[in-house]
């Protein structure tokens, strides 16, 4: 025991701590019975603690020996290295969350998460790719990654109200991540009264957290680590006049870059070809940089705040354009007599209605309005969509009519008697119908439908229902007896078009669109009837759960006998069908959103075929007429640019909208000069010189990724996933900690297992670390393969990767148990080494700061030097490939007290290798990054600022010389320019000091983690020590270089990494395939009988087995023979106490050729 006097800077203590000794670094006392004792990990990382004379006894100095003993147990030693490297697996795995997650990512999204995002501190970005390219997933590695970095612990997705589901489904299935849609109930179950502050990921609406004061109010007292916002230019604010309007989402979008550390924006569309508001838009990310108004007119550099991918620019790793070629056909259908006759009837009552609105009330007329509106697009749809929306709309409307009768029978009746909607229309309601879910649409649809009426009074309901009973009877005429032009359109196309048939005579899968469930019915029964198989057709709307939504998915993409898929919009939201490549769409939408949302179900990542879509449309109807005119304009134009006007969509009707251009249509389309007002809006919208402004508006700052690029891309991928740790390295360390920590699990199918008993201790630590999954006491299946999760016919699995709540704690456990025995160190041996000399293992962890102190990059090497001084690289886990020295054998006379010569300090030699070498390289990487972001942050702030404050300057000038002019308000307004420009002013040198202080890096002094004595088998067996051991350098460096030559001679690109101890010796680039080979080298002498292999080169083999390549070369005398390959050599995967194996090489010959 020791005393507060005896703690002085310098002195090493141990019980502040619970598995490690500090360093005492000062003390201040408070009276004579507490001291405030600042202390230094052993990472190197400052706290503080208060101590009081009661926590004397469990204080004791750190005992300081001459060197160290490396006495520990190697066995525990390697668990306990292993957990510390799987604790920091994104030091090793620089794309691990690629390598935890369910996908296959492409290379614009690995360079977006991984050179973009990842190295902005903090990130503050908008990313604007292309639609279809991927966001969501691309948000998904970003969370994941930093998610696991530990960078992000508490999570917030912004996202329109029919993307919420679609974001909770893809961060789940896609990669486990646990977010939850935030709803009222959420408000009334939280403990706190305010879920925002209790659930660290969550995802809400945009439109309800802008609109609901109570959640907003709520919001703001929350902090998050990353807000992520889809369709962000849904923020959107515009000058009127000098005057700034912002939108209840904009200002939403200001609240929550306060909220948050990093904030990333998502949208396709960032630029409505208007500059200043894109500044504005921008300011959510910057405020400083895009402060006031644009004053100079010209356009701000924003490069470094975002990323913006083009389709056109979008490939795959093999070099293929990412999206195929879209076509599009506009199929004009007649009505028949009896159609033409219905229609004109139908959109004569249509016409009265939106008349006789004109009267009431603004919200009662928008409520008439939107019904009338549903009406008429159902009247299109199918003679079954307006004979069934007749039917209940006066069936709902009689009812009502026979409630006032009963209810009031001799009173007058008022206004709101007859009309008892409970729907508010108001101007925030067509943004609210667009973001609507497809189920919710679908049912607020029917709601209005139903109910909404323009009648007053009792008699006037009583007329009304008379018309609609006569339109009833018209509709079912035309119903009963089959005159349906549009379907007999349809089958038409289903029987003769030569896109229905693939060239072996087999039916192509196609989905059919339409906008209500009535039609939805009709289809199904006349496909039916056509091809006569009810099994062939597939159906979605809004009534089908999302678990059904997504069976009936799987069953589209993946039963040979499922040819159809009719849906309504509810496929239109996160549903993948790029299975299939034709589309039709029965109805068209009066949202042209919808149309592109469409074509992207089928026209998507993973499409490979031309897809083509065609557009059923009666030309002769009013609307019709005006669609028709849109439909063959967009062929024109998409055949002109490429297909990419369907990715502006919802852009081109800025002026009026395409749906009040169709509604005009219904209610004046008849009159000769309105026609041409909507010839001109179509012919406008859709004018080339408009697109192409559009386009260009859109491509603004775009970025490319040439073949070139893409090729290293994909190397280093290779790369990665040689050297990933995720399953093999996990899946070892896992099974043994695990055990040792007293759980049970056991094999069952290959690459899985159940954990039938998780010991207490886990289940205890995991709730200590409230983690956001529980860990449960048993597991039916877990596995570390993500293959492996959800086989065919067997039980799902949970995925054990790192992130995962049990993994997780099993490292924190050993890691507080065992890490002790890292500074400590073990005794190893090399099996490899013939040598007699011992060298010291270093695990060597360094991070760099911003004067902040927070941490902007860390790194963790491994070096290993000699009893001569001489440092060398020790790989990426030298210590799996180094055996536990056995309790029989003796290290033979190596004190480890003096390992080196003349007495040398091994540590402070590696430290100091650290220091001079390591260091000061990584150091230059990540302040060349950041000081080029910095530095063009400074000089965009300082420009927009310095404008904004000389622009107020003058203006309190002028508004001074007014006031002596003697004009009223003249001084206030003086005082507020004044005011304006001084608080500026202080921004600006706040800001400016602010980003000098994230430009200044310092390195941390590197600190030891751990050590390990090597000993070479060389120095254990003497005499005894193996011949093929003993020559090996020899017959290596042969080997080496007939292994180079060869690959040469291939046309291949060798380099030769052996130096770097990565589990392989040559790395080659193959120019025919644009692959990477990774090639072992073994020499070996005439007559030998085996070949050793390190557990690192098993592991690279297994991880990459199709690019590895063990090369097999005879050397006799210094001079090799041509080399043998064999190619996935290695199939099992050995235990974390295996550090090498002895293969037979006559074996390995057997399955050998020559170089190809």
């Amino acid at each position: 025991m020791i005393s507060l006097e005896d703690l002085k800077p310098g002195l090493r203590v141990r019980g502040i701590l619970p598995d490690q000794p500090v360093t005492v670094v000062d003390i201040s006392w408070h009276g004579s019975q507490a001291v405030t004792l600042i202390y230094k990990r052993a990472d190197g990382q400052p706290q503080t603690r208060v101590l009081y004379r009661h926590d004397e006894e469990t204080l004791e100095p750190a005992v300081e020996r001459q060197g160290q003993l490396f006495d520990a147990d190697g066995a525990l030693f390697r668990i306990a290295a292993e957990a510390y490297r799987i604790h920091l697996a994104h030091l090793f795995d620089p794309v691990l969350a690629v390598h935890t997650s369910l996908i296959e990512p492409l290379p614009h999204q690995i360079t977006a998460v991984y050179e973009e995002m990842l190295k902005r501190h903090p990130l503050r970005f908008l990313l604007a790719d292309d639609p279809g390219s991927g966001k969501t997933i691309m948000a998904g590695l970003l969370i994941k990654e930093l998610f696991i970095r530990g960078d992000v612990k508490r999570c917030l997705i912004v996202a329109p109200g029919n993307l919420t589901t679609q974001w909770q489904d893809e961060l789940w299935f896609k990669f486990q991540l646990p977010f939850e849609v935030l709803g009222r109930e959420a408000f009334e179950t939280a403990v706190s009264g305010n879920p925002f502050q209790e659930k660290d990921f969550l995802i809400i609406r945009l439109d309800q957290a802008a609109r609901n004061e109570d959640w907003t109010t709520r919001l703001k007292n929350s902090e998050w680590d990353l807000i992520v916002v889809d369709e962000a230019h849904k923020m959107s604010a515009s000058y009127w006049g000098a005057e700034l309007k912002r939108t209840q989402r904009y200002r939403l979008g200001e609240t929550l870059g306060q909220l948050t550390r990093h904030l990333l924006l998502m949208t396709a569309t960032p630029h409505n070809g208007k500059e200043e508001d894109f500044q504005l838009f921008m300011s959510l990310l910057d405020r400083d940089r895009f402060e006031g108004r644009n004053r100079s007119g010209e356009d701000v550099e924003t490069g470094d705040l975002m990323r913006r991918m083009q389709k056109e620019s979008l490939y795959r790793f093999d070099g293929r354009r990412l999206f195929p070629e879209r076509r599009a056909y506009t199929v004009n259908y007649p009505l028949s007599p009896g159609e033409r006759a219905l229609y004109d009837q139908v959109t004569d009552y249509v016409r009265t209605e939106f008349n006789r609105a004109e009267n009431l009330q603004s919200n009662r007329r928008g409520t008439v309005g939107f019904a009338l509106t549903v009406l008429q697009r159902r009247l299109a749809s199918s003679p079954e969509a307006i004979y069934q929306s007749l039917k209940r709309r006066r069936e709902r409307l009689q009812k009502r009519l026979d409630e006032l009768d009963q209810w009031r029978p001799d009173k007058g009746r008022a206004d709101n008697d007859v009309d008892q909607s409970d729907f508010q229309f108001d101007e925030t309601f067509w943004e609210d119908f667009d973001e609507a879910t497809a189920e919710e649409a679908e049912e607020l649809e029917e709601k209005v439908l139903d109910s909404a009426t323009t009648a007053r009074t009792a008699d006037e309901l009583k007329a009304e229902i008379e018309i609609l009973a006569n339109l009833e009877r018209a509709a079912y005429e035309v119903r009963h007896r089959g005159h349906d032009q549009k379907w007999l359109q349809l089958a038409t196309l289903l029987q003769d078009n030569e896109h229905m048939m693939d060239s072996n005579g087999s039916r192509r899968k196609l989905v059919i669109f339409t906008e209500h469930r009535d039609t939805l019915r009709y289809l199904h029964e006349k496909i039916t009837v056509l091809f006569g198989r009810a099994e062939n057709i597939t159906i979605i709307d809004g009534s089908v759960n999302r678990d059904k939504r997504r069976a009936i998915e799987d069953r589209f993409r993946n039963d040979p006998d499922v040819h159809y898929l009719l849906a309504t919009d509810a496929a239109g939201e996160g549903i993948n069908l790029q299975r299939a490549h034709l589309m039709v769409n029965y109805d068209l939408p009066w949202n042209p959103n919808r149309l592109e949302q469409r074509f992207g179900r089928i026209h998507r990542i993973g499409q490979t075929e031309v897809c083509h879509l065609w557009n059923l449309v009666a030309g002769e109807t009013r609307e019709g007429y005006v669609y028709e005119r849109l439909l063959r304009k967009l062929e024109t134009e998409s055949r002109a640019l490429d297909g990419q006007v369907f990715d502006i969509l919802g852009d081109l009707f800025s002026d009026k909208p395409l749906r009040q251009l169709l509604v005009e249509a219904v209610r004046y389309g008849e009159q000769p000069d309105v026609r041409r007002q909507l010839e001109e809006a179509v012919d406008n919208a859709v004018d080339r010189d408009h697109v192409r402004q559009l386009l260009d508006a859109q491509s603004l700052a775009a970025d490319t990724l040439d073949l070139t690029q893409i090729q290293e891309i994909r190397a280093d991928m290779e790369r990665f996933q040689a050297l990933r740790l995720q399953p093999h390295h996990v899946q070892a360390f896992f099974l043994e900690a695990f055990g040792r920590l007293g759980g049970t699990i056991s094999r069952r199918e290959p690459g899985r297992f159940r954990i039938s008993h998780v010991p207490a201790i886990v289940r205890g630590r995991a709730r200590e670390r409230g983690t956001s999954v529980p860990v449960h006491q048993q597991y039916e299946r877990v596995t570390f393969d993500k293959s492996l999760i959800n086989p065919s016919g067997q039980v799902p699995a949970d995925f054990i990767c790192p992130g995962h709540p049990l993994l997780d704690t099993v490292v924190d456990l050993v890691l507080e148990r065992y890490r002790g025995l890292l500074e400590n160190g073990a005794t190893l041996v090399d099996e490899t080494d013939p040598g007699h000399e011992p060298r010291t293992l270093f695990f060597l962890e360094q991070r760099i700061r911003d004067a902040t102190r927070r941490v902007i990059s860390q790194e963790v090497h491994f070096v290993e030097i000699d009893t001569a001084g001489r440092v060398s690289l020790g790989g990426l886990a030298p210590y799996l490939n180094y055996r536990p020295l056995e309790d029989k054998e003796s290290a033979h006379g190596i004190d480890p007290a003096s390992v080196f010569l003349d007495g040398g300090d091994a540590t402070q030699s590696a430290t100091s290798h650290a220091i001079l070498e390591l260091v000061p390289r990584h150091l230059e990487r990540v302040r060349a990054r950041r000081e080029q972001l910095i530095s063009k942050t400074e000089r965009a702030v300082q420009k927009r600022l310095t404008a904004e404050i000389n622009h107020w300057d003058r203006q309190a000038r002028d508004f001074r010389r007014q006031t002596q002019e003697g004009k009223p308000n003249a001084r206030l307004n003086a005082e507020l320019a004044q005011r304006r420009a001084d608080e500026l002013a202080r921004r600006r040198e706040a800001r400016m000091a602010q980003l000098a202080l994230e430009k200044q890096l310092a390195a941390d002094p590197p600190v030891v983690i751990g050590s390990a004595l090597i000993v070479p088998i060389g120095r254990l067996l003497g005499d005894r020590t193996p011949a093929d051991i003993v020559d090996t350098r020899i017959t290596e460096q042969a080997a080496m270089q007939a292994v180079m030559q060869a690959e040469i001679a291939l046309g291949n690109h060798p380099h030769d990494v052996s130096a770097d101890k990565l589990g392989y010796d040559i790395e080659s680039f193959e120019p025919r395939s644009g692959h990477m080979r990774f090639i072992e080298v073994k020499g070996r002498r005439p007559g030998a009988a085996t070949v050793t292999v390190t557990r690192g080169e098993i592991m690279c083999c297994i991880n990459s087995p199709q690019q590895f390549i063990l090369a097999l070369a005879a050397v006799d005398r210094g001079q090799a023979a041509g080399p043998r390959y064999v190619r996935a050599p290695f199939h099992e995967e050995p235990d974390l106490h295996v550090t090498s194996v002895n293969y037979d090489l006559p074996a390995l010959l057997e399955r050998s050729e020559e170089p190809a």
